[in-house]
């Protein structure tokens, strides 16, 4: 595990999110309650900007097909649809994320 800092716990609220450079890869932060998640920003259908997407919750909505994603695992929630036919999409991957101090962390590595 590499974990690198990504963010100071002070550049987010609770219910928002923030795109963040790290390393070769762009990650969506994100933080609800109490607790950050980082997932990769891209989604893997279209690779849209999940930043520019919605955020609702606990969930990211692709700006470009509208599939839903959970912030806390990556999972997709719901498949989007382009043209009335279901989008194949695959799962967003979520990096494991620790705070010490006021850095926040995230293990990069595959």
């Amino acid at each position: 595990m590499r974990y690198v800092k990504i963010a100071q716990t002070s550049e987010l609220k609770d219910g928002e999110k923030k795109k963040i450079p790290a390393g070769d890869k762009v990650l969506l932060l994100t933080q609800i309650g109490d607790t950050y998640y980082a997932i990769d920003n891209r989604c893997p259908h279209m690779g849209g900007s999940l930043y520019d997407g919605v955020l609702n919750g606990s969930t990211i909505t692709c700006p470009r097909h509208g599939s839903v994603f959970d912030v806390r695992t990556g999972a997709v929630i719901q498949r989007g649809k382009l043209a009335f036919i279901q989008v194949k999409v695959g799962n967003v991957h979520a990096y494991p994320v620790k705070v010490e101090g006021t850095d926040i962390l995230a293990d990069i590595e595959p």
